[in-house]
């Protein structure tokens, strides 16, 4: 049973301190209690632990414009967080864990604005029908969380230059995203601001709850915990995982011939290059694949590798050339 609320407001825009951290809550956390968490990430895509990095988000770009990758402890599908979006995670025990009373509390602090939020289905959050909010859920031993966003000013125009399918040719193992319709808040309370929603979020938290909340503290041994968890959920390994495979295809024809590339990527990282071509060099396939085998899946990275083999430097121009224009 319930006994007491906690409250922890992030003042990092890191999103792999910030899922540390709530892991840190869920295996820690106080016993017996609630803890409500209030986050943001900054120009961050975050995907569901079982997804195809990938297949859901074109991560060159991304990266190309200083954004960043995490996975989740949770499933569900890709979402974009930048500023103009507020994280909430309930970390509680797993005999309390109810999503009704949960939603209730993020409904209910919306009413205080004149905003009629209510729950689609069991993941979504939706005003007039469009989603503002999707939601996830983790349970480890006794205790759980639940988890999602709340659209307050989101850049619209980023959350599909990142996540839109990609053109180029992808098969891969995974999970697709189902997306809605999303809407930010601000298009039905102008003038509604993150702290002040902040605020009601911790109010309705106590009044659903019925206790005074109080802040919670990280001990020095949490913070080392967290610390050390911040670098596993940083790390390539976690972010691309084992069971984010995929065969990337791309062709294109030259003067000097036409070449097809197929590439098997495994944990972001391309693990053979198959090259077929034309051309009149029949060393070039071989010079294409061991330049690429063993390089990660990013344009970045594929570019540096042409430039660091011993290919003809025309035909190298003209790879990376097609390179750069892939969506990867």
């Amino acid at each position: 049973m319930i006994n007491s609320l906690y409250i922890y407001r992030s003042d990092s825009l890191d999103p792999f301190e910030n899922l540390a951290r709530e892991q840190v809550m869920l295996e820690d956390g106080p016993s017996g209690g609630v803890v409500l968490y209030l986050w943001q990430n900054e120009k961050t895509v975050v995907i569901g632990r079982n997804q195809n990095a990938f297949k859901e988000c074109r991560v060159s770009l991304l990266e190309e414009e200083g954004g960043r990758l995490a996975r989740r402890l949770s499933g569900g599908g890709a979402v974009f967080h930048d500023s103009g979006n507020l994280n909430f995670t309930f970390v509680l025990p797993r005999s309390d864990f109810d999503v009704a009373r949960q939603t209730n509390v993020i409904c209910r602090a919306l009413r205080h604005f004149g905003i009629p939020a209510q729950v689609s289905g069991r993941n979504d959050l939706t005003v007039d029908g469009k989603k503002f909010s999707g939601n996830a859920f983790y349970k480890s031993g006794d205790r759980a969380y639940h988890h999602g966003t709340i659209l307050l000013n989101a850049d619209m125009e980023m959350v599909g230059r990142y996540l839109d399918p990609p053109t180029a040719k992808l098969k891969a193992k995974g999970v697709d995203s189902v997306r809605s319709r999303v809407t930010n808040l601000c298009s039905f309370a102008p003038d509604l601001a993150c702290d002040d929603l902040c605020v009601q979020l911790v109010e309705a938290a106590r009044k659903v709850y019925g206790f005074q909340p109080q802040e919670l503290l990280f001990t020095h041994e949490l913070e080392q915990k967290t610390r050390e968890l911040t670098k596993f959920y940083a790390s390539r390994e976690w972010r691309f995982g084992s069971n984010t495979q995929a065969t990337f295809c791309c062709e294109q024809t030259f003067s000097w011939g036409t070449v097809t590339l197929e590439l098997t990527v495994d944990k972001g990282v391309i693990t053979n290059a198959v090259v077929f071509t034309d051309a009149m060099d029949w060393n070039v396939a071989a010079l294409i694949k061991d330049a690429l085998t063993g390089r990660e899946f990013t344009r970045a990275s594929m570019l540096g590798s042409f430039a660091d083999a011993s290919i003809n430097p025309d035909i190298r121009d003209d790879l990376c050339r097609m390179i750069a224009k892939q969506e990867i």
